[in-house]
């Protein structure tokens, strides 16, 4: 049997912030900072892509709430690899989609629901996960991530 090394990922501090859609600006202005040497393309998608998962969570899950949180981390989980993960505090109705049975009518005038469209068109990859794999703590909070491509790191 072939001996595999343990990549050991590059992490980032995560950071946590109040459920309030008036701390977006501090959100993105943290991103940019813990992106700093990446690629200006990267950098941008990244934050483009944490604004949208950070406000739905405060908008749709309990991460709204009075004294509800977002909990975001950032790290390499493999080389040329950079991972967005944005965690809630907890569902309220929904798990996160994208409404794809609206018909071109409907996309044309609806006011809401693009920014999983936003995501899907800017990362490599996204999807969920509930943050405790057991069914009866599947409110407990859902982690949405993004993955991009990391090209050349300006270090």
């Amino acid at each position: 049997m072939p001996i595999v090394p343990h990549v050991s990922p590059v992490r980032r501090q995560a950071r946590i912030y109040p459920g309030e859609l008036s701390r977006m600006s501090t959100v993105r202005a943290d991103l940019r900072t813990d992106l700093a040497g990446f690629g200006e393309d990267l950098a941008e998608a990244a934050v483009l892509c944490g604004s949208e998962l950070v406000a739905n969570s405060i908008e749709h899950t309990r991460s709204g709430d009075p004294d509800g949180r977002v909990v975001r981390a950032l790290f390499e989980p493999a080389p040329g690899v950079l991972r967005l993960v944005i965690v809630d505090d907890g569902a309220r109705k929904s798990c996160p989609h994208i409404p794809r049975q609206r018909t071109e009518e409907e996309w044309a005038t609806a006011e809401r629901g693009r920014g999983l469209l936003i995501v899907d068109v800017l990362a490599q990859r996204w999807g969920t996960y509930p943050v405790v794999p057991f069914p009866f703590c599947a409110d407990l909070g859902t982690a949405v991530w993004a993955e991009f491509s990391i090209g050349e790191v300006i270090r």
